[in-house]
């Protein structure tokens, strides 16, 4: 069962405002873990600041645009008809769990997700794989619903139109509601951040929390970060070393190639040549052109994480 919520002329201020109450299914794959692009940290960040993100950008605004095409095309390849749903649905028995659908089927218990790829991720959705993230959303979306499928459609720009039909799986639902429930449960109500993930994702929330920090002093180095300290050195020490072997490498495969720009194989193909590449040489321009570097100069802030052995 779920709470229906019309967004039939909703401002877009408001339909994100309601947003933060709950998970939807774009988020449903970061929780699980399972976005490349997006943290569980950065959902948590977003569900819990007071601001409201209403940025845009050209990638978001022709996936916007292009949904009508794709599911036109989804309609030409599968006879089936869509309609658009303008409605928010509320889980009533996961309350913290919501969907924004992009269209529903007729006459079927189904609805469709419409998707725009990058040509440079077709090889995610080769022999009908779909990307586990996308997988993830369309069963919160079946959850929420109550409905038994799911069809996703993606235009690969410039090369084809796919099509997938998801049908529910039991072990896969009940995994992805204990996971969504543990992190708004256990993260989002209590205001516990979840543990980062290495991603530039996680780094660019902690930026934005701690930016404007002004906690004066120093904290004490408990005896597990003295330990993940430990482990740093000795990431930072073996990619030192991987490095000088990478370059070793290189410069045996340039002694090979004893002058030659190019060097093939069936598995490598190989180039050594030079390129001019131009930039501004800033000394020489605040030397001789001090009002011009300083009306153009631009200070950007960032923070500075440096670590030194006692």
């Amino acid at each position: 069962m779920c709470k229906i919520i019309s967004t039939l002329g909703m401002e877009r201020e408001a339909w994100l405002q309601l947003r933060k109450g709950g998970i939807g299914g774009s988020d449903a794959g970061a929780v699980c873990g399972l976005n490349p692009y997006r943290s569980p940290m950065a959902v948590y960040y977003e569900k819990t600041s007071d601001t409201i993100d209403v940025s845009d950008n050209e990638a978001m605004r022709q996936g916007r645009e292009l949904e009508e095409y794709v599911a036109q095309r989804f309609m030409e390849e599968t006879g089936l008809k869509v309609r658009k749903s303008n409605k928010m649905y509320w889980s009533t028995d996961y309350p913290f769990m919501y969907a924004d659908v992009d269209r529903l089927i007729v006459g079927e218990d189904a609805g469709l997700e419409c998707k725009t790829v990058s040509p440079y991720s077709a090889d995610k959705w080769e022999d009908g794989a779909v990307p586990l993230h996308y997988l993830v959303q369309c069963y919160h979306y079946m959850i929420v619903t109550g409905k038994r499928c799911w069809y996703i459609a993606a235009l690969i720009f410039g090369q084809k139109f796919i099509y997938s039909k998801i049908e529910w799986d039991e072990t896969f639902v009940n995994q992805i509601i204990a996971l969504e429930e543990d992190f708004w449960n256990g993260c989002v109500v209590p205001k516990r951040i979840p543990l980062p993930d290495g991603s530039d994702s996680s780094s660019a929330v902690l930026e934005a929390y701690f930016r404007e920090s002004d906690n004066e002093g120093a904290v004490t180095l408990t005896t597990d970060m003295e330990n993940k300290l430990d482990r740093r050195q000795a990431i930072a020490e073996k990619i030192k070393q991987l490095e000088q072997e990478k370059t070793q490498i290189e410069q045996e495969v340039k002694l090979f190639m004893d002058g030659h720009s190019f060097a093939n194989s069936e598995r490598y193909q190989v180039s050594w040549q030079m390129v001019d590449s131009q930039r501004v040489n800033t000394k020489k321009l605040k030397a001789e052109q001090p009002e011009i570097y300083k009306k153009y100069l631009q200070v950007n802030q960032s923070s500075r994480f440096t670590v030194q052995v006692a």
